[in-house]
């Protein structure tokens, strides 16, 4: 029997291991794996949600154990310490505790065809003081630990009376920080009614500091233009060209010497893959790490193994490299899917080729900016409001449905409508 072993359970590589549990690993044809270091998945793009408590993890986290069991696949809760290509197997790391007990010894893991897509993780590019004194919003655990730090901050201020201000500056205007700093300000007036009458968005001070010439700069200039707009309306300061040298306790220096203070700092200024992957297998690597793969979505050296998602550096037909984004996981995820299945039968595989669908933006309960591209508008068409937050939440519909049908999926959202209603709008606790 064929083996896969799919992993990283981020968008791509969950939505992956699911198509091929339910087609071939329910049926028999092949033993389909999900390895990931984390019991259970999170959406990659609702992180900022989770770090202002306006998202319960709890409520929305899906467990990779359970999903297994009902879609064909197994489920393996270990880090990957290497890849043997010769003998084909993979080596997780051995399992340690919170106390550093040893929970699970290391194990090895046979496959005839590997998938990985074992996502990103936030790139530095070593500035000084940033892995003491940042947060990196690129896992679960990091947004909590935000959560944790912001909750701590206005406590103190309500402490005091709300003498006082909290600084919070995010470094990084990209979809994550502008995201964030949106999402602060619904934070401090959801607060404000749950009793903590002294803090309104005169107490909040958010800083979003960018190197570039605009922020969203991935995206076209009347989207950052509209979004920065939307921004400064909710009392962010936004900082374009504007680039930080060093990171202390107090706060962020500037490459013009000028100190922007903070009691939290959040980077998102940019995305690597993990550094253990530069030396993994004899794998080619470009210089932030990802494995370079061919159309196919085939490593350049190696056949059996694929790649999808943030990991991936895949070149188009015109030069250009798929962005990191959550439609390119999805899409890749269904083209790996595609491409695994032709190998097993076969046949010819055939190249990826990027569709962007466009990109949106959204600035919490206040506004969502964004473009869409497709047939229906020959080009991009600008979509800011209601359409656009619909559209949003529809790109998280679309995850939901990869993984769990439609039927399901339109269970959840009644929940997700009756917990608006039995829950608090911001997670207390």
């Amino acid at each position: 029997m064929t083996r896969i072993i799919v992993v990283g359970g981020g968008a791509g590589g969950l939505e992956l291991a699911t198509k091929l549990g339910r087609t071939l690993g329910r049926k028999n044809r092949a033993q389909v794996t999900l390895v990931d270091r984390n019991a259970s998945h999170l959406w990659k793009p609702l992180l900022h949600e989770v770090a202002t408590g306006s998202l319960d993890e709890g409520v929305d986290a899906l467990s990779y154990r359970a999903h297994a069991r009902n879609h064909g696949f197994e489920f393996q809760l270990g880090s990957l310490a290497a890849i043997d290509r010769e003998n084909k197997t993979i080596t997780l790391s051995p399992l340690l505790d919170d106390e550093g007990e040893l929970l699970m010894p290391s194990r090895e893991l046979d496959y005839d065809v590997l998938v990985m897509a074992i996502g990103s993780t936030s790139n530095d590019f070593n500035t000084p003081g940033v892995r003491e004194h940042c947060i990196f919003l690129d896992s679960p655990e990091q947004a909590d630990r935000f959560r944790t730090e912001m909750n701590n901050e206005f406590l103190k201020l309500h402490a005091k009376n709300g003498q006082g201000t909290v600084d919070i500056a995010i470094v990084g205007a990209g979809a994550t920080g502008v995201e964030l700093s949106a999402e602060l300000h619904n934070a401090i007036k959801e607060l404000h009614s749950y009793g903590f009458g002294d803090l309104d968005s005169t107490k909040l001070k958010v800083s979003l500091v960018e190197a570039g010439e605009r922020i969203l700069p991935a995206l076209p200039p009347r989207i950052s233009t509209a979004a920065h707009h939307e921004l400064v309306k909710l009392g962010v300061n936004v900082r374009t060209a504007t680039m930080v040298t060093q990171a202390d306790s107090d706060g962020l220096t500037t490459k013009d010497g000028e100190k922007i203070p903070a009691q939290i700092m959040v980077w998102a200024a940019g995305i690597k893959a993990p550094d253990f992957i530069k030396d993994i297998a004899g794998l080619e690597t470009n210089r932030i790490n990802q494995l370079v793969v061919k159309g196919t979505l085939q490593t350049t050296r190696d056949d059996d193994i694929f790649v999808i998602g943030d990991l991936a550096q895949c070149t188009q037909p015109d030069g250009s490299f798929v962005p990191p984004r959550a439609q390119a996981a999805h899409q890749m995820a269904s083209h790996a899917y595609t491409n695994i299945m032709a190998k097993l039968n076969n046949k010819p595989l055939k190249d990826y080729i990027y569709k962007d669908h466009g990109s949106l933006v959204s600035l919490s309960r206040f506004s969502t900016v964004g473009s869409l591209m497709g047939n229906l508008t020959k080009g991009s068409m600008m979509v800011e409001g209601r359409i656009a937050r619909v559209v949003y939440i529809s790109l998280y519909r679309m995850h939901q449905m990869a993984l769990h049908g439609v039927v399901k999926t339109g269970l959840i959202m009644l929940v997700s409508r009756i917990n608006r209603v039995l829950r608090p709008n911001l997670k207390l606790h």
